[in-house]
Formats: C-alpha cells, sequence, structure tokens
C-alpha cells in the first residue's frame, strides 16, 4: 500500500488528536457508590459496537428514529448502504468511516440535543437494552467490584454513548462529538469519528486527566481496528474477535473471550449479501405499512392488512444477530442479555 504524503498524515494525526481531546473534554463523569475501596489509578475500556452490545448502536439508534418518523424510509435507506460499506469493508477507510457517520448526523442536524437524547433515552429501552452481551457486562462489573472505573470508547456519538453507560451503571463514555451550536445539532463533527488512532487519543487524554496508570489499565474490543487502543493499555482482551483481531490476539498471547454461540456460522455486522437482505427488509416492511397507513386513511377498500383477498404475511422475531443488521445460522441462539 502506498506511504501517504507527508502533509496528509500530519492532517489526519491532527484530525485523530482532535477528536480525541474532544471526546474526553466531553466525557462526563456518573457518580458512583462503591462498596469496595477504590483503585484510583486503574480502570478498564470497552468498545460497544459487537463488543458490549449486539450489532451496531448506531444503526438501532436510526432505525428507532425511523420507527418514530424523525427520517423518511429513503434515509434510512442511504444510511443501511453506508453501514453496509462501513461493516463489509473490514479494515475500512478513514473517508468512508467519515461519510457514514457524517450521514448519520446529517439526520440531526438543526435538532437540539435534550431532544435527541430524550429519543435516545427512549431508543436505549425498545431497540438496545436486550441486546447488550451479559457476557461483556459481567466483565464490566468484575472491575466495578474491583473498585476500578469503567468507560465506554466508540466511535458512536457521545450521548448516545453516554447514555449505554449509564443504564449500565459503568463510569461514562467517550464518543463522536458532535459539533453544537446554540443548543442543537450542525450535521458536522469535531475533528474526525473517535475511531482508530483517535480512541487511543481519547483514552490517552482521559488517563492524563483522571490520573490513569495505562500499565495498569485494561482494554476490551471486537475488532482490528482498535489495535491502537488495545496496545496502549497493559492488558488487552479480544472479545468476539474479528478474524484478524483473532489472530492478532494470539500472536500476542491477549486473552480472547466469545460469547457468540456456533461463531464459525454466526457473524456479527453486516458481512454479507444476506445482512444487506436484512436492512433491505427493514426499509421495505417500514415503506409497507406507511404504504398501509396511507391507503386506509385514504378510504381505499381492500388496502389495509388482513382485507379479503389480501395476502397473509407470517411475522417472525428475528434473530439476535439479524434483528442487529447481521447474520445467523439456523440454531443460534436468541439475543444475549434477556
Amino acid at each position: 500500500m502506498p506511504r501517504l504524503p507527508q502533509r496528509l498524515r500530519e492532517g489526519r494525526q491532527a484530525r485523530a488528536v482532535l477528536a480525541g481531546t474532544a471526546s474526553a473534554a466531553a466525557a462526563d463523569v456518573e457518580p458512583t457508590a462503591l462498596d469496595v475501596p477504590p483503585d484510583p489509578s486503574a480502570a478498564a475500556f470497552f468498545d460497544v459496537d459487537n463488543t458490549i452490545m449486539v450489532g451496531a448502536s448506531i444503526y438501532h439508534f436510526a432505525k428507532g428514529l425511523a420507527a418514530r418518523r424523525f427520517f423518511t424510509t429513503a434515509d434510512l435507506a442511504a444510511f443501511a448502504w453506508q453501514q453496509v460499506k462501513f461493516r463489509v469493508a473490514g479494515r475500512e477507510s478513514r473517508a468512508g468511516m467519515l461519510q457514514a457517520r457524517e450521514a448519520a448526523l446529517a439526520f440531526v442536524a438543526g435538532k437540539p440535543v435534550g431532544d435527541i437524547v430524550a429519543l435516545g433515552e427512549e431508543i436505549y429501552d425498545d431497540l438496545m437494552a436486550e441486546r447488550i452481551w451479559s457476557g461483556a457486562r459481567a466483565l464490566a462489573q468484575t472491575h466495578l467490584d474491583a473498585g476500578q472505573r469503567v468507560w465506554l470508547v466508540t466511535a458512536t456519538p457521545v450521548e448516545l454513548a453516554s447514555i449505554i453507560a449509564r443504564r449500565l451503571g459503568l463510569t461514562g463514555a467517550l464518543g463522536t462529538v458532535a459539533e453544537v451550536r446554540n443548543g442543537a445539532y450542525t450535521g458536522h463533527l469535531v475533528g474526525e469519528p473517535l475511531h482508530g488512532a483517535a480512541k487511543a487519543q481519547a483514552v490517552r487524554a482521559l488517563a492524563e486527566r483522571e490520573g490513569l496508570d495505562l500499565s495498569r489499565c485494561t482494554a476490551y474490543s471486537d475488532s482490528i481496528n482498535d489495535l491502537p487502543m488495545l496496545s496502549l493499555v497493559g492488558r488487552a482482551v479480544a472479545v468476539n474477535p474479528d478474524s484478524a483481531l483473532r489472530m492478532e490476539a494470539r500472536t500476542q498471547g491477549w486473552e480472547i473471550r466469545d460469547f457468540r454461540t456456533g461463531r464459525k456460522a454466526a457473524k456479527i455486522g453486516v458481512p454479507t449479501a444476506l445482512g444487506m437482505g436484512v436492512l433491505i427488509g427493514v426499509l421495505a416492511g417500514l415503506s409497507a405499512r406507511r404504504r398501509v397507513s396511507a391507503r386506509g386513511a385514504g378510504g381505499s377498500p381492500g388496502s389495509a392488512a388482513g382485507a379479503p383477498g389480501a395476502p397473509r404475511r407470517l411475522r417472525r422475531r428475528p434473530s439476535a444477530g439479524a434483528a442487529a443488521g447481521g447474520t445467523a445460522s439456523a440454531g443460534s441462539s436468541p439475543a444475549p442479555g434477556r
């Protein structure tokens, strides 16, 4: 792969530093009452998507907004396609990552921050709570029980990441920081998505602010893209790892935890055409319900579901992987954490 010119490398590093510093500055600490003596110099850092939660948190959020008619089906289709490209790419390009996150932020441009946070609380209850990996939650609890602080570190917008952290009783969250003016989103990022090197920079900045000894800290992730963060701490753990991270973990002698069943057949994320089919199915379902609703409102005979001559459609509850925009084989287990 050709080496980037020095000017581009320096610009990329500057954006990563800006994103990481902004994320650390935006991170609020949740007050917690510990029953054990605090361990102020040690902490744990958890990635979110496919590490703490089944699937992509930003996709669940977008789906929840669509269900609340926050934007159109066409908007969701465009966003879903960006997410498919993001997941299929594996070692995705920084430009592709930025495009996917900018597309997500475009949905909330001009909207008050408070309104989005309130919707995030609802959507967490509706779509995310049951998708928390119980095994990963237990790992986080072991650190809390030892008096250590636990932070989420994710490319998901910091407001959503903070909701997840708060609901799980964690210390706080580092996430992508969106630009805000006069209490409303502009639709742009501060720096870049909290991804790759930016995650490591955010952890460094937080460690300096909170007095953490990174050699005593632990990081958890499913993705090789988080190698900068994993390499920064004294203990790295691969959770539900992709193939590249699994190989790296074996080479480095890192611990591997896999909470998926039938992992050779079940892929988390959207790595295949079947994953795209699931997304298309979601969009088609939304579109169909809107058409039925519109026709019913207009009094068109025989257009409502269940009308004489209308085809019957069976509704099945999707598996955890499918509901998250991923694939699942026959016999795979339901969503963890239920």
